[in-house]
């Protein structure tokens, strides 16, 4: 403890630029417990994440005929299965217009996530910045924003300045975080250098300090760091192949450039990888404490426009255009999607939640909030909102329930999180999506 503290980090150089690598929390950090850290008695710090899907679920087939801490999960959440303990499912709420238009897509996303609503260009204070306002601060990056399907675009809104643009790159967002130390992205003579990682990585830079740490360190932190580096390790290989020169073509020629430059990723095999690839990233800055706040979205801006592979039919379109199976009693092609998407959160919140800091996953430290803008996506309504949340916040919400409250305003589940990460209010939203009472029956 005399040459280790939780803010050690592993410094070198690498094409001219300085490299930090950040270490997790390691067991010598915290007290005998592993409840907090050794030095100076205080808590391990909270953690908080949004993560959107397009488009909610079948209208009769998702909510759970029980209610409480013994109910079956529907079948497009049965990836989440193995972590239902640490869930929560919320139904039945909704979000009200007061006079104002619905405009899809849109509205209920406002709804649940500012608790008001109203035009696009009053979108602003979203449940993450109110919560990051309160945990976020001292670390290297405010938040981190992530956006899957190849648009900037995220439901992210700080209070004074509006939306937050997200990143689409997997690359980019690694070296931001993890490559050659922080350069303006706005600066005119900016170049970056993305063979950096066919070169050398960042961890061979550092491979001596490496060593020379694990020299001091016990058994059961030896093996964490050296699982840490073994996966970061394994992320950096797979994103090395997007560097990668491809095979010449002789019949390929410039294209004209589009007029938009971001990429839009059309099939859901390609939004999910990237989605692990992101996941991966995200749950590494978390527990590096490079950010206490993440954002990642699946399909941005509602309207989902993913496809899968050797259909040119888009899972939004299907919502509006398939029947309802006669027998099953919902759409099976968007069923399709959704348990797609449910995969991708699954795959998120087992990330998280192999990651051991002390007594307590990275995930029972934190509060992952999974939310979409639509209920019935067939209608594209405001009604039955499912609301996803995972972790206990360090143990601040019970988990493994099904809380069913039909007719509420949806809101209820914002502000029962907002206090459950320590955010001073006892009231949250606007007219009639206005609530002053938190779910008690998750509040510890």
């Amino acid at each position: 403890m005399a040459t280790i503290s939780r803010r050690r980090v592993l410094r070198g150089m690498l094409a001219g630029g300085a490299v930090s690598v950040a270490l997790p929390i390691l067991d010598c950090l915290l007290n005998d417990n592993g409840s907090a850290f050794a030095g100076t008695g205080s808590p391990i710090p909270l953690r908080f994440a949004t993560w959107f899907w397009s488009l909610g679920f079948g209208e009769h087939d998702w909510t759970p005929k029980d209610k409480g801490a013994v109910y079956d999960l529907p079948p497009q959440l049965e990836s989440l299965k193995p972590l239902q303990k640490k869930m929560n499912l919320f139904s039945g709420g909704q979000v009200f217009l007061d006079g104002h238009v619905n405009e899809t897509h849109f509205t209920g996303g406002q709804g649940l996530m500012t608790g008001r609503v109203g035009p696009r260009e009053e979108y602003f204070g979203s449940i993450d910045t109110l919560v990051g306002d309160v945990i976020g601060n001292g670390t290297r990056f405010r938040s981190l924003e992530a956006s899957c399907d190849g648009q900037a675009d995220c439901w992210s809104a700080r209070v004074d300045s509006g939306k937050v643009p997200a990143e689409v790159s997997p690359l980019a967002l690694y070296m931001r975080i993890f490559g050659p130390e922080y350069k303006d992205p706005n600066a005119v003579e900016f170049v970056p250098d993305p063979q950096v990682l066919l070169r050398r990585s960042a961890l061979s830079v550092v491979s001596e300090q490496r060593k020379d740490l694990i020299r001091t360190l016990g058994a059961s932190d030896r093996a964490k760091l050296d699982n840490y580096f073994t996966s970061l390790r394994a992320m950096e290989q797979k994103l090395t192949i997007q560097l990668q020169k491809p095979e010449p073509l002789s019949a390929c020629t410039k294209p004209v450039p589009p007029d938009k430059d971001r990429e839009l990723t059309t099939l859901a095999s390609d939004a999910l990888e990237r989605h692990s690839a992101f996941a991966n990233i995200m749950a590494h800055a978390l527990a590096c404490g490079q950010t206490r706040i993440v954002n990642i979205v699946l399909t941005s801006g509602g309207a989902s426009g993913l496809r899968m592979t050797g259909d040119t039919t888009s899972h939004h379109t299907y919502t509006h255009e398939e029947a309802i199976d006669p027998v099953l009693g919902y759409q099976p092609k968007c069923a399709w999607f959704t348990t797609q998407y449910m995969m991708c959160l699954s795959e998120f919140a087992a990330i998280l939640n192999g990651i051991q800091e002390g007594d307590r996953s990275l995930l029972d430290r934190m509060i992952v909030f999974a939310f979409t803008e639509h209920g019935a996506p067939r209608m594209h309504s405001l009604l039955n909102y499912p609301v996803i949340t995972l972790g206990s916040g360090n143990g601040r919400i019970r988990t493994g329930m099904h809380i069913a409250a039909v007719g509420d305003a949806v809101t209820r589940v914002g502000l029962t999180v907002q206090q459950a990460m320590g955010v001073p209010v006892s009231g949250w939203g606007t007219r009639s999506n206005r609530v002053t009472s938190p779910y008690s029956e998750v509040l510890v």
